[in-house]
């Protein structure tokens, strides 16, 4: 029998499975994104009629069993976006957040790198997009996710050289917990640079964990480690709502080489 749950405050994550979708709902308006952020899940939208296709084919079944269960009343084909809360969850402690000894070096040997916040929102998303496959990132998700940062629920770190944008960071704040959408970088080590300033900043206002969502080597090398799920949901349940603003100042980069204490 179809399981449906009319809103994500509803839905049990930590009874889903660890390794597929914890839920379908085809509801990428920014009041239904952030209320599942808030509930430890995230979107993947399907790119192209042949993954919304796959995704019934997989996943039907378990729906109709109850498994996998729908979010939300809407009309529209809720195969069209899976939404994801792996078990383990990979995440960065910020106080653990650190950058590798060879881009350390180059940042302190002359790199003339500059990090900022919130200067270029849309534009470290459409670059975090760019050509990928699969395109995950589709038009309704962007509107969005840009309709969440001017109300202050989102939040990018751009990195600068010259002037020129050349690397990044974007995703959603749930108070101490920040939720690391995407990265991208047009120059070698830049997006490591972006999550080490996005910490670093994070830390300040009072955050305690950088969610990488996916696993990687990239997410292991910035110091990303393994959280059972039910500790990270609880982490989320109890986050604080009121939380500082993260600095914004446009700031070195070179400082991120620098002894924590002296920074």
């Amino acid at each position: 029998m179809v399981s449906r749950c009319p809103r994500w405050e509803a839905l049990d994550v930590l009874e889903a499975a660890p390794d597929g979708p914890v839920a379908f709902s085809a509801d990428l308006s920014p009041v239904g994104l952030l209320a599942a952020y808030h509930a430890g899940v995230y979107p993947f939208p399907a790119s192209d009629e042949y993954t919304r296709a796959l995704n019934e084919v997989v996943f039907a079944d378990h729906v109709q069993e109850g498994r996998i269960p729908l979010v939300g009343e809407e009309p529209a084909d809720p195969f069209a976006v899976s939404w994801w809360s792996p078990d383990p969850r990979p995440v960065l402690p910020v106080s653990a957040a650190h950058l590798s000894r060879s881009l350390a070096r180059r940042l302190r040997n002359g790199l003339s790198w500059s990090t900022s916040l919130n200067q270029g929102f849309e534009r470290v998303v459409r670059e975090c997009r760019g050509d990928r496959v699969p395109l995950w990132l589709t038009d309704d998700l962007i509107a969005s996710l840009v309709s969440l940062h001017e109300l202050g629920h989102a939040h990018s770190v751009e990195v600068w050289e010259d002037g020129n944008l050349i690397g990044g960071v974007f995703g959603l704040r749930v108070g101490s917990v920040f939720s690391m959408d995407s990265m991208f970088f047009q120059r070698p080590g830049a997006s490591k640079v972006a999550v080490s300033d996005l910490a670093a900043r994070f830390a300040q206002a009072g955050g305690e964990l950088l969610d990488a969502q996916r696993d990687s080597p990239h997410v292991r090398d910035l110091g990303g480690i393994l959280m059972p799920r039910e500790q990270y949901v609880r982490r989320l349940r109890r986050t604080a709502r009121d939380s500082l603003p993260m600095p914004t100042a446009t700031l070195p980069a070179r400082r991120l080489a620098e002894p924590a204490g002296s920074r």
